[in-house]
């Protein structure tokens, strides 16, 4: 058990050991993000009416979860509704077994897509499409990702003494996660090939620190850091932020933006060439063909998804060789899914720092009381306030509304078309705390860290995008303060489908955290258009984003190994149909919330190994009790599946008095003990299938015929006894 509860009713509080000691679980396995797409988006958030993808049938509606009783044997099954086969008719219908749900995922791909005819050659020719186009992304991005694993990168050397004396000068107890990142990525950096890893946590989660620490370490083995940052706010900020970290120590830290005069940026462009300067902080001025950096071993990228992809392409095409540390807060699709699909390595912050509160995050019409009564709040508190308006235009105005409004408060504007030194000054100003409100743009949307600051005001929030939603949050709630945020929305004008999924998404996704959550959730609402290229949003729309991506994650490891997966020519080969007289389900009255047996049957489903059932098993009896009668039935014929998968099978199925299983070709040896021990079985080699008589061996079963609870020992049995022999055979 890893954490402790109190009990109420049974006036108990159970304290686990680490409860007391302070310590998370030691086992970072499980915490690492899946490795199949199919897992990433969780099944158990499926409401009826939701679009799923079943991958032989296509598009379909999720209806519900039901238990029917078939030939006397009962199960659960999912049901999804498809378009009429005939015109006029009721929509069709598909129970699909709680065993086979790995072929369903939650349909992912933008807007509404159009429900596919059971049967109908429409979803055929939308798979052969996108698995063409699939190949052709897939071997761009191996090149891409080939030539840097076969790059002769750098190895970095252990950490130094100074590199100790660094991270123990750090203000604040690293929290877990920090930790772990940092060896991750010094790890990364002592390998011989160059490190491509993407560090996400939410704003404020001390990813910085670990790119002040990696820096460090690349200049004491004698190499440039460059470090690319979205905004020219960002730069002065990280500027402070590592020559405060740095003092001390003889490094040389300078900030390449438009902040600078052009004799400061010529003598640091030269600073760069001749390699008297160590680290550089810019922005995408960085990646321009007239800086050339004398021996560049590190390149950090913040905020990664504000860089678009050709700039991040440019710095992969030109820098092979060299280590590269991405950052962000809600990472781009792309980036999310690359990491998912194995090709960068992915780390993930998910512990606030301490004494940190999630944002108290309000979503309503724009009122006039609402704003005065949030400034009043803060104000009484000696706090600041950030007030978005994004629309410089309109941004006088209502400046004048507000001083209407709290004629006590001192307010100033910021937007990016100010000239730069008024720029800097008044952001320097609202961080010295010389005014109480800053009316600005989303310019304040990265980089501005004012820990005084702990209300955010947005007006119009239906125009941003959640990750802007996302990222606007992350300025207040910085210090110990409870943060207050107000996401306002035009009263006089109908949220469209959109923007009301947007807004939902970021008033329930409040907690410290949830950035991960966010991404997805985005993902979802934007479409993916920008995924690998705006001509795949076509082909992600017809098939759904999980299917996709679990076809770009075979089309690259078909690239990687050589190897054609059997998938690639027919899919099913994932299926493996068990069709027994068994009643096997998880009971009401033993789990009675449909969205946790759901959960159980789908990790059922997806799973491999016997140890992974078993883990299943012993979750249920610690969560629920003993598990019933149907339940261990359940987990036995998932076993039973797991063995015929990994023999190849595709189906067990009990017609009549024979138990059919296919594929499969046994060699003449094995045919003559399947005559022996199970007299009256045939092989059908025109269809690659044995059937195996029921009428059981006697010594085995008596001579009596199998029963209902019986017919499983006897089909495990039988793989042992004809498949296992067969396949090792074969191979």
């Amino acid at each position: 058990m890893n954490h402790g509860f109190i009990s109420e009713r049974f006036k108990t509080a159970l304290i686990t050991e680490k409860d007391i000691s302070g310590q998370r679980s030691s086992n970072k396995d499980s915490a690492r993000m899946p490795s199949r797409r199919k897992k990433a988006i969780d099944p158990v958030e499926l409401k009826p009416g939701d679009y799923v993808v079943h991958e032989q049938h296509g598009v379909g509606r999720y209806i519900e979860l039901v238990q029917r009783t078939v030939a006397g044997t009962s199960r659960e099954y999912v049901v999804i509704e498809y378009a009429s086969s005939k015109r006029g008719q009721p929509a069709d219908r598909l129970f699909v077994p709680t065993d086979t749900l790995e072929q369903v995922t939650k349909y992912v791909g933008g807007e509404a897509p159009s429900v596919h005819r059971i049967g109908g050659a429409d979803w055929q020719n939308a798979k052969r499409k996108a698995r063409k186009a699939v190949k052709q992304i897939a071997a761009e991005l191996i090149q891409l990702y080939a030539a840097r694993m076969a790059a002769p990168g750098y190895a970095f050397s252990p950490d130094t003494p100074w590199q100790r004396e660094l991270e123990e000068a750090f203000a604040y107890v690293e929290t877990a996660d920090q930790m772990s990142t940092i060896d991750e990525v010094k790890r990364d950096m002592e390998r011989s090939y160059p490190m491509d890893r993407i560090v996400c946590g939410d704003v404020g989660y001390g990813k910085t620190e670990i790119a002040v620490r990696a820096a460090f370490k690349a200049v004491q083995d004698g190499k440039q850091v460059a470090i690319l940052v979205p905004t020219t706010l960002l730069v002065q900020q990280h500027l402070a932020t590592f020559q405060g970290r740095y003092t001390g120590f003889p490094i040389k830290v300078a900030g390449l933006s438009r902040f600078n005069s052009p004799k400061v940026s010529r003598e640091i462009v030269a600073g760069i060439e001749d390699g008297s300067l160590d680290i550089v902080i810019g922005t995408h001025r960085l990646l321009s063909k007239d800086i050339q950096f004398k021996d560049l071993g590190l390149v950090v990228v913040d905020e990664e998804q504000r860089f678009g992809v050709e700039h991040k392409e440019e710095l992969k095409k030109t820098r092979t060789n060299v280590d590269v540390l991405s950052m962000s807060a809600t990472p781009i699709p792309r980036t999310l899914e690359m990491a998912i699909t194995g090709i960068r390595e992915m780390s993930n912050i998910t512990t606030p720092p301490e004494e940190r509160h999630p944002v108290l995050t309000y979503v309503g019409p724009l009122d006039d009381k609402q704003i005065t009564a949030a400034i009043h709040r803060e104000l009484l508190r000696d706090g600041q306030i950030f007030f978005v308006h994004n629309r410089v235009e309109s941004i006088d105005g209502v400046v004048e509304r507000l001083k209407k409004l709290v004629p006590e408060a001192r307010i100033r504007v910021a937007h990016g078309q100010m000239n730069e030194h008024d720029l800097e000054e008044v952001i320097l100003a609202f961080w010295e705390g010389d005014f109480d409100i800053l009316v600005s743009t989303t310019i304040i949307e990265n980089g501005i860290d004012v820990p005084n600051a702990n209300t955010l005001i947005v007006d119009r929030s239906e125009n941003y995008g959640l990750s802007q939603l996302h990222q606007l949050r992350g300025r207040v709630g910085r210090s110990r303060e409870r943060a207050y945020a107000y996401f306002l929305y035009s009263p006089d004008k109908p949220l469209t489908e959109v923007a009301h999924d947007r807004l939902t998404t970021i008033a329930t996704n409040s907690e410290l955290g949830s950035g991960m959550q966010v991404a997805l959730k985005d993902l979802e609402i934007r479409g993916a258009g920008n995924l690998l290229g705006g001509e795949q949003s076509g082909h992600i729309a017809e098939v759904g984003f999980d299917l996709y991506m679990r076809m770009v994650s075979e089309a690259v490891s078909e690239f990687k190994t050589g190897i054609v997966p059997d998938s690639q020519d027919d899919p099913r080969i994932r299926e493996c149909k068990v069709e027994l007289p068994i009643t096997a389900h998880i009971p009401v009255e033993y789990l009675p919330s449909e969205r946790l047996r759901l959960d159980i049957y789908r990790r059922m489903a997806d799973s491999s190994s016997q140890a992974e059932l078993d883990a299943i098993a012993e979750e249920l009896k610690d969560r629920f009790g003993e598990l019933p009668e149907p339940a261990r039935d359940l987990l036995a014929v998932a076993s039973l599946r797991v063995i015929a998968k990994n023999f190849g099978l595709t189906e067990v199925v009990l017609q009549g008095k024979f138990l059919r299983l296919s594929p499969l070709m046994i060699p003449d040896s094995i045919g003559m003990r399947l005559a022996r021990v199970y007299p009256g079985s045939l092989v059908k080699a025109a269809t690659s299938s044995v059937l195996v008589a029921r009428s059981a061996a006697p010594n085995w079963m008596g001579g009596e015929e199998v029963g209902d609870t019986s017919v499983l020992p006897w089909a495990i049995e039988v793989l042992n006894t004809i498949v296992a022999p067969s396949v090792s055979t074969s191979k």
